[in-house]
């Protein structure tokens, strides 16, 4: 999956969790670039020369606003379909839920739902989040619109859908429906299990950040962490060049127009930065970059990793030069920029919120301003670096984050923090209390102290995976593969057979009565 997000979504993933503004939507773009590299490559080898017809797209009529029968409005929410290894009616349904960003073929094609698929003669289908991809009520993006937009609209579409593709596919009533998701998704999923535990038999959540939190500090607190520790290949030399290379564009920062000017040249900052609010655009940036090179390390399609990024800030540092780490940074920049095929890597501030005020959802195809709403009126996710301990820039603070969502949608600080409490006392943050709910994280990744990293009790499950990023579990395997998270993989199927197997036997036995 507010303030600075997390920088890299691999397949199929939603997240670019955390608020939205210049760095937010770069984010975002980067997040797309792996998706299709991932979508690309995976969709071949899980299909195959010949293996039969590609996916199914197809669209559901859902109500707009599932809460108020007489309102007769609605929308086309799109799903994905893969058929090629359902067994028989009776089999069980691998429903991939989707979050703040399109969801492609690739959701019922690639990743773990779809390998896990032949095992236990399944059907796949993707869902499409409402107001994202193509699944965009009609009548734009304006904020009265955007009162439709909140997860728990989204899990009434869910109830809906299940129902809905169940009579459409002649899905057996006895048919397990197994829910998967990664990121804000797997919140989806897991809460999914919660609400409606009749429709939806067990869930699968991955790097499922539920509890959501105004002040998310802890993001760079793991960020540290993971660049120190050699085990992800940092080191505590990588950290301090790191924090040394912030502070040498804060120097520059302060040293007058013409270093400015420089600064602007060589990081890719498409405004003037003599503001400070356009200073913070910039810094708020550079964490996002830094901050999503852990949050995805070692991931296919991810420009660099994190014992990449070491390299390079660590590079010169024999010279003695105070500039080597800045200087490492600098080439960090242009490695992603030259990936996403962009120029800029921040905007001015006053542009970031004309952009974010844009209604036509052509024009805000990416979802910045979508999500920016449910962070506002649901999650905060803002990160932060005001702790003296944190390596990076104090820029942005808190304050100027909260600030996005009253100037987009006129919202207070007040309204956002209660917001974010009422999420918490709904779903039950970290103690969501749902059964038959796996939650998997990799501890490398940021957004694992938000979610559910140890079982409270028998009827919940919870698995870390030891050097793994963010939603690493659900990417397509690959022979580099880490043996913990070849582990971790096999301790997800061994769940399922859990689950499963008992299900199965209850399936023969009716069947063998009937007969």
């Amino acid at each position: 999956m507010a303030g600075r997000p997390a920088l890299w979504l691999g397949l199929l993933l939603p997240l670019s969790l955390g608020g939205s503004s210049a760095p937010a939507s770069l984010l975002r773009r980067l997040r797309e670039h792996i998706q299709r590299f991932q979508e690309s490559s995976g969709l071949s080898l899980t299909l195959g020369p010949g293996a039969g017809a590609l996916p199914k797209q197809g669209w559901l009529g859902q109500p707009l606003d599932p809460f108020n029968t007489s309102d007769r409005r609605s929308f086309l929410q799109r799903y994905w379909v893969n058929d090629q290894h359902w067994a028989s009616q009776r089999g069980p349904v691998f429903l991939h839920l989707g979050g703040e960003s399109r969801l492609g073929a690739g959701s019922v094609t690639t990743g773990h739902p779809a390998a896990l698929a032949p095992a236990w003669g399944a059907l796949v289908i993707g869902l499409e989040h409402r107001f994202y991809g193509l699944s965009i009520p009609a009548g734009g993006l304006d904020v009265a619109q955007l009162g439709f937009l909140s997860s728990r609209h989204a899990l009434a579409d869910v109830a809906s859908a299940r129902l809905a593709l169940a009579r459409l596919f002649n899905v057996s009533t006895s048919s397990p429906w197994i829910c998967f998701g990664g990121s804000y998704a797997g919140s989806l999923a897991a809460w999914a299990r919660l609400k409606f535990p009749h429709l939806i038999f067990a869930s699968v959540a991955s790097s499922a950040p539920v509890r959501a939190v105004l002040d998310f500090s802890e993001y760079n607190e793991v960020v540290s962490r993971s660049l120190r520790s050699t085990a992800v290949g940092g080191s505590p030399e990588c950290l301090a060049a790191a924090s040394a290379a912030f502070a040498e564009v804060e120097r520059r920062l302060r040293a007058g127009r013409g270093a400015r000017a420089a600064l602007r040249a060589e990081l890719g900052a498409c405004s003037s930065l003599g503001r400070t609010e356009d200073q913070a655009e910039l810094l708020g940036a550079l964490q996002a970059l830094v901050g999503g090179v852990v949050q995805y390390d070692a991931q296919a399609g991810v420009p660099l990793s994190v014992q990449r990024l070491c390299g390079l800030l660590l590079e010169g540092r024999s010279n003695g030069s105070r500039s080597a780490p800045y200087h490492g940074l600098r080439r960090a920049v242009q490695v992603v920029m030259h990936s996403l095929g962009q120029r800029c890597l921040s905007f001015s501030r006053a542009e970031t919120v004309a952009q974010l005020k844009v209604t036509d959802p052509h024009v805000s195809s990416v979802g910045d301003r979508q999500w920016l709403y449910q962070t506002c009126t649901e999650f905060g996710f803002y990160v932060t670096c005001e702790d003296p301990r944190c390596p990076f820039s104090q820029l942005p603070a808190l304050p100027s984050q909260l600030e996005l969502c009253e100037q987009v949608f006129g919202l207070s600080t007040s309204s956002i923090a209660q917001a974010v409490a009422q999420t918490n006392s709904y779903y039950g943050g970290q103690t969501p209390g749902a059964t038959q709910v796996l939650f998997t994280n990799g501890d490398t990744d940021p957004w694992h102290v938000l979610s559910v990293t140890q079982a409270s009790g028998p009827s919940e499950s919870a698995l870390l995976i030891p050097g793994a990023s963010h939603c690493m579990d659900m990417a397509p395997k690959r022979p580099s593969d880490s043996p913990s998270l070849r582990l971790g993989r096999q301790s997800i199927f061994q769940q399922l057979q859990t689950w499963l197997g008992p299900a199965k036997e209850s399936q023969e036995s009716r069947g063998s009565r009937g007969g």
